[in-house]
């Protein structure tokens, strides 16, 4: 069993950036590819941004059309924990973001990965 848990969101003007964070336990971080999906209120949960690898030591990072240019992906081993720098925020940014792990690779037409965490809210004001 994996947890994740989610931080870093908030309350924010257009414009700004929030960086969230993921920390992961239970099971080796490095085996699991990770990912963020988010859901805004009277939508469907979408998918964000993944990391994985091709090899042992080379990683390869995915993105929403909505997000490229604006969120940086990126993850920490030794830590067990991913990130999401968030810059440039729009109010269609505005949703509860989710982590999530799965032991198989996460790419934009991922549904249900294995894990989730509990959210963390992102609001943007306009």
């Amino acid at each position: 069993q994996v947890q994740l848990v989610e931080s870093g969101g908030g309350l924010v003007q257009t414009g700004a950036s929030l960086r969230l964070s993921c920390a992961a336990s239970g099971r080796t971080f490095s085996s699991y590819n990770m990912g963020w999906f988010r859901q805004a209120p009277g939508k469907e949960r979408e998918f964000v941004s993944a990391i994985s690898w091709s090899g042992r030591s080379t990683y390869y990072t995915y993105y929403a059309d909505s997000v490229k240019g604006r969120f940086t992906i990126s993850r920490d081993n030794a830590k067990n924990t991913v990130y999401l720098q968030m810059n440039s925020l729009k109010p269609e940014d505005t949703a509860v973001y989710y982590c999530a792990a799965d032991g198989g690779k996460i790419v934009p037409s991922t549904k249900t990965p294995t894990y989730w965490g509990q959210g963390t809210q992102v609001t943007v004001s306009s």
